[in-house]
């Protein structure tokens, strides 16, 4: 099965799918970057605890529809998911830029969240029937840092806002990008060769025989208690460090997206491709490589954490940033290689749209208790001590999963 035409598609996957995961980022860093702007312009939403609910409800759907998504991948068609989740998010994203009202953009951070569920368990899933064996970490590690372009420009939403153009702007300019590069994928995107005895499976098309398959491995049960424990400082960071950092220290909106989103998302972004190549280099010595660099990777949050929640300066605190995100980038490029270790192929897409929907339930609950815990007057201190915390059981997790034997490569 390996080729060089196989071996071609597998790489113009990647570069075909890293645009994807940088629309898919770009909307959820924007927002917050808009605060201020957003609130201005739409005067009910009134408090910072309402806001937390504008990117909580974003969360809770996305966590509740990642394993349909994920198992709608895995039964049907990886390719036309991937696709009809960009059409949606370019609607939606279009239809952000003319809401007026609280309810409106609920429902419309609502959809947002339908939209991307689908997108990541099927895109990962992809990328991972193309990579196996040596190149499996970093094709992720490549398409994660699509997800860190999307975060860097996100964070210029405050410019925007700041400007002539108004914060609605950017949302319609994203929206009609995203139309565009759907149509670009029908005629580009291709699924990858399966291998049916693999894929098919006995009760393939039962949920519940999915669902019984994946919570009767122990060292799945593992891996979506690691991943989860990890979303409550990941989801805070980019969801309240550009707000954090304004109150703070006193800076302005734009000032203060560009530096919680810049330095921490150059870091995140070196993390995953360092990362990746370490993780897959170190698979040629031991079974365990992605899982010790996943550690690893969790292992400089937690000093991270600590320092950004205690810092006396904003230099201070972004120095913490640029740790956290070295930390983040590690364990964001060796989740998927990690599931691809412990589950069965025809599983993928469906354990990690489950995994999505703990971390990011989890990390929903967290953003909407910090935007309480703020009305109440917690200092960042309490808030990423918690977090620092949350990460150092997730270290301990990891360490236990027992990964099965390699499976034959694609490329």
């Amino acid at each position: 099965m390996n080729s060089p035409t196989l071996s071609r598609t597998a790489w113009l996957t990647v570069a075909l799918l890293w645009p994807v995961a940088m629309l898919n980022y770009l909307d959820r860093q924007i927002f917050s970057t808009m605060k201020q702007s957003i609130m201005a312009g739409v005067p009910d939403i009134g408090n910072d605890a309402r806001f937390g609910e504008l990117m909580a409800v974003f969360l809770f759907v996305y966590g509740l529809f990642s394993p349909i998504g994920g198992y709608v991948a895995d039964r049907f068609n990886r390719r036309w998911v991937i696709i009809g989740s960009l059409a949606v998010w370019s609607t939606v994203t279009f239809l952000t830029g003319h809401a007026r009202t609280y309810e409106q953009l609920w429902w419309a951070r609502a959809l947002m969240g339908v939209s991307e569920a689908c997108y990541i368990p099927a895109g990962l899933a992809l990328l991972a029937d193309f990579h196996a064996g040596g190149t499996r970490s970093r094709a992720i590690g490549i398409h994660q840092s699509g997800i860190y372009f999307g975060i860097i420009l996100g964070g210029t939403g405050g410019l925007i806002a700041d400007s002539s153009h108004g914060w609605g702007a950017a949302f319609t300019w994203f929206g009609l990008a995203g139309v565009i590069y759907a149509a670009v994928l029908v005629f580009f995107l291709k699924n990858a060769p399966r291998d049916e005895a693999a894929v098919g499976g006995d009760g393939n098309g039962s949920v519940w025989s999915s669902l019984r398959g994946l919570f009767g491995i122990g060292s799945f049960l593992l891996l979506v208690l690691y991943f989860t424990l990890p979303g409550m400082p990941g989801w805070v960071v980019k969801s309240w460090m550009p707000a954090l950092l304004a109150e703070t220290f006193h800076l302005g909106q734009g000032h203060a997206g560009v530096s919680a989103t810049l330095w921490v998302t150059i870091a995140s972004l070196g993390g995953v491709l360092l990362g990746g190549a370490l993780s897959d280099r170190w698979m040629r010595r031991s079974q365990r490589g992605h899982i010790y660099i996943s550690a690893l990777g969790m292992v400089l949050c937690i000093p991270a954490l600590f320092g950004i929640g205690y810092a006396p300066t904003l230099n201070v605190a972004i120095g913490f940033l640029i740790l956290f995100g070295l930390g983040w980038g590690f364990f964001d490029t060796n989740n998927m290689p990690i599931l691809c270790q412990i589950v069965p192929v025809r599983l993928r897409a469906t354990g990690y749209g489950l995994m999505n929907m703990a971390s990011i339930t989890v990390g929903g609950f967290a953003v909407k208790k910090v935007g309480a815990m703020r009305d109440a007057g917690a200092p960042p201190s309490l808030i990423f001590g918690i977090c620092a915390i949350a990460a150092a059981v997730a270290v301990a997790l990891v360490l236990f999963i027992k990964p099965r034997p390699a499976e034959s490569p694609l490329v």
